[in-house]
């Protein structure tokens, strides 16, 4: 019997540990840090073939993205200036709050390019439907490109 009542308390001690661990893997997606210079330098270099791309001012966020002050810590920020759709964002936020708002942003801004390429570039209107915009923890990102599966590679290798 004393062997018994060992053995439902080693056990229920492994499960309990077991849980736990889970329980703490689960929330370390959001909490990953994610270089975000080396992630849009990446994605520059590796899935924009058919423009190049001008590095943006931090202090344009706010009128491109309408950002709210103090919403992102950190950036690096990749456009075209040949009337292409390409463009690239990578953004720390203060918190994981600010990060969803930050998505928010970018896919109004997916949407509002589509709207204003539909009306002369059907082509560059085509690419903003498969745009990535994707947060994870405070960051948040925002890719329309050439090669998507690349992209995809990349943002999951970085942490997205």
């Amino acid at each position: 019997m004393r062997k018994l009542k060992n053995l439902i308390v080693l056990t229920a001690a492994a499960v309990l540990t077991a849980l736990t661990l889970t329980a703490c893997a689960g929330s370390g997606n959001g909490s990953k840090e994610i270089d975000v210079t080396k992630t849009a330098d990446d994605l520059n270099s590796s899935v924009i073939t058919s423009d190049t791309l001008t590095e943006t001012k931090s202090e344009m966020l706010g009128s491109i993205y309408f950002f709210e002050d103090g919403q992102v810590e950190k950036s690096k920020v990749y456009m075209s200036g040949n009337a292409t759709a390409d463009e690239i964002v990578v953004v720390q936020c203060k918190d994981e709050d600010a990060a969803k708002k930050a998505g928010e942003l970018l896919n109004t801004r997916v949407k509002n390019q589509k709207d204003l390429f539909s009306t002369y570039n059907a082509d560059e209107a085509a690419k903003l439907d498969k745009a990535i915009v994707k947060t994870s923890g405070k960051y948040a990102v925002l890719c329309v490109c050439d090669d998507y599966d690349k992209a995809e590679s990349i943002l999951k290798d970085a942490g997205f």
